[in-house]
């Protein structure tokens, strides 16, 4: 025996709804869960983090809660992107900084912040960027 739980659907459905809570920033009833045990790291099946879904989705406060709680900068989703360069993508200045305030690194993972802003040209956001990374714009 693997020691292993199967989840029941009823539980696969709570943890999805989760995800849910995240792209509609529901910062109340998400950090009422994590603060319950559900882990501030989850994943769903394409790789997104809750902290990757409330950046791109701009929901700040969502985002200051889950950063609060230990949410991990560095997750990487399965299309190589974060929460940094969720942020980007959106032009939220403010997660922008939440994020580099909590050590995300504007250089990681194969679609990176720094990568976004450059594709993109947004400027504002390699000004915000490219101090913390030492980067130079090309």
């Amino acid at each position: 025996m693997s020691g292993q739980q199967t989840l029941t659907e009823e539980e696969l459905a709570f943890l999805r709804s989760m995800f849910d809570l995240a792209r509609a920033g529901d910062t109340a009833r998400l950090a009422e869960a994590i603060d319950a045990g559900i882990p501030v790291n989850l994943t769903n099946g394409a790789g997104d983090s809750l902290l990757i879904l409330a950046a791109y989705h701009c929901h700040t406060d969502a985002v200051r809660a889950l950063l609060e709680r230990g949410a991990d900068t560095g997750r990487v989703n399965d299309r190589g992107q974060t929460a940094l360069g969720a942020a980007v993508f959106r032009r939220s200045e403010s997660i922008v900084r939440l994020l580099l305030d909590a050590g995300a690194d504007p250089a990681l993972g194969p679609r990176s912040a720094l990568d976004v802003a450059r594709h993109f040209d947004l400027p504002e956001m390699l000004a915000l960027l490219e101090p913390v990374s030492g980067a130079v714009t090309r």
